[in-house]
């Protein structure tokens, strides 16, 4: 067997996600933003990949200087990756870069439907243990059943993501 596609909650998660939000702050700074940790890293008690998810947050028209600002810190831009609405971006690793924990970084206008998604997702995620160990066994499970096999995982667990994702929403304050 392979090893572990995903591993049990790691306590050190929400520090790798401090450390790549305070680099990326020091080059936005000025720029209205806000910056979030999405996904199952950001979920106490989650199993996941050990990668942090990372949405930053813009007003509508200042993504060009977002994009720029990201540019400089060695991130290439990807493009929406066929989500509309977030737009993807990956770090170039040049030697010159500092080294930072594996993440994915997102760039979502304010009010974006992707982004109300990742966001009442997580809160949900965190107010309903319930939820979070009935998502964290399949994991498990799957990553057994498959061998690790990526995207056997990923479609094994979409419907479980979508149904809880759903309930989510219907239980958010998108206000």
């Amino acid at each position: 067997m392979k090893p572990n596609l995903v591993e049990e909650y790691n306590t050190a998660w929400p520090s790798w996600f401090e450390q790549i939000r305070d680099r990326i702050e020091d080059q936005l700074q000025g720029l209205p933003h806000t910056i979030e940790h999405v996904g199952s890293t950001a979920i106490p008690g989650m199993t996941a990949k050990p990668v942090i998810d990372i949405d930053i947050v813009i007003d509508p028209g200042t993504f060009p200087e977002i994009r720029d600002c990201l540019r400089k810190l060695g991130y290439r831009h990807q493009g929406d990756l066929g989500i509309i609405g977030r737009e993807a971006f990956d770090l170039i690793e040049d030697g010159e870069t500092p080294w930072l924990p594996p993440h994915h970084l997102y760039v979502c206008e304010r009010g974006n439907h992707e982004l109300q998604k990742h966001l009442a997702f997580r809160d949900f995620m965190r107010q309903h243990p319930e939820w979070c160990q009935k998502l964290s066994e399949l994991k498990r499970l799957l990553c057994e059943e498959y061998d690790n096999d990526r995207q056997a995982y990923i479609d094994g667990k979409a419907t479980l993501v979508a149904d809880i994702t759903e309930l989510a929403l219907m239980n958010a304050d998108l206000g």
